[in-house]
């Protein structure tokens, strides 16, 4: 049930000179010095507005997390993308690079918010925010890292991955027809990723339709270990077991390359969008799925972890263990 006492207020920060604008959610009043650990959400890949939606799909995986975080006591900030919702820019020119600037950016807001213990704020990513996340773990501002459908594959394997997902999810139906037209998927995908490697211009066409090339390489290009190398910070990481964007195996992974302190959570039935789905795993089930809610206990698992992650006895005694 939602605190009477939350408070949310729109906020705009900047970064490479444009205008992101994005919504702060607190507890509370922040009154007599009362502060709260806080959480900045970055959501999935395309065009991804604050609550976490897409025009054509409804996620609301962003405004899901805020509201739950608030009612267990933590602030947050989520934000529109460049190009999506209220914020400047265009998001077909948006690389994965310009993303993890856009988070420092809004990481750097959400610290001088009032109300806000800037020795507590974690970096809540999901999918694509996941990746981000990554980028920030070395950050001394950060207290934390919750990684939800998070990779530990480099971008050009996990691509080649989620391909594979797709051709074997399709309907028995639809892969007849493929074979009767000699369409081979994983073949063709692998032929716009080479397009795609071999392209300089930001933005570019693949099968008749603008593809945001830019993030495309960088993302191709990204390999996720030294980053998790380098994370001393705790991490949660929470993957479904029939995710098919992610490999649920690189939760192993994850544990390997974090030297610090890592949970992890396989959640039975659990999609990479956040749903429980009792049937076989397929991207066709999206547009169902997304008329559930996000699944509570995903919320909760996270409120509580960051909650304990960042209890300041906690924390001393984790600093006190590892002195030498």
């Amino acid at each position: 049930m939602a605190l009477a006492s939350r408070r949310t207020a729109d906020v705009t920060f900047t970064s490479a000179g444009l205008g992101l604008r994005g919504t702060v959610v607190l507890p509370g009043e922040a009154r007599d010095g009362t502060t709260w650990p806080a959480a900045l959400i970055l959501p999935g890949s395309g065009p991804i507005d604050r609550d976490g939606d897409h025009r054509r799909m409804p996620l609301g995986i962003s405004r899901a997390l805020a509201e739950s975080l608030a009612d267990h006591g933590i602030a947050s900030l989520r934000y529109d993308k460049r190009g999506t919702g209220s914020s400047q820019g265009e998001w077909l020119r948006t690389g994965l690079l310009d993303n993890v600037d856009d988070a420092r950016a809004a990481l750097q807001l959400l610290a001088e918010q009032p109300g806000v213990d800037p020795q507590r704020i974690v970096v809540v990513g999901h999918s694509e925010g996941a990746i981000l996340a990554t980028y920030l773990g070395a950050d001394p501002r950060v207290a934390g890292l919750v990684l939800l459908s998070g990779t530990a594959t480099p971008g050009k394997e996990l691509l080649a991955w989620q391909t594979r997902q797709l051709a074997d999810s399709l309907p028995r139906p639809l892969r007849a027809v493929l074979r009767l037209l000699r369409i081979d998927i994983v073949k063709r995908q692998a032929r716009n990723v080479a397009k795609l490697e071999a392209s300089t211009a930001d933005v570019i066409r693949l099968d008749g339709a603008k593809q945001n090339a830019k993030w495309h390489r960088e993302l191709l290009a990204y390999d996720p270990a030294p980053h998790l190398s380098e994370t001393t910070v705790p991490v949660l990481a929470i993957t479904g077991a029939k995710d098919l964007q992610v490999r649920p195996a690189d939760l192993e992974r994850i544990v390997e390359l974090v030297p610090g302190d890592v949970e992890t959570e396989l959640v039975p039935d659990l999609t990479h969008i956040l749903r429980r789905d009792e049937q076989d795993a397929s991207f066709a089930r999206y547009k169902k799925l997304v008329k559930r809610p996000v699944d509570a206990e995903v919320l909760d698992r996270v409120a509580g972890w960051i909650l304990r992650s960042t209890d300041p006895q906690r924390r001393e005694q984790v600093r006190g263990a590892a002195s030498p």
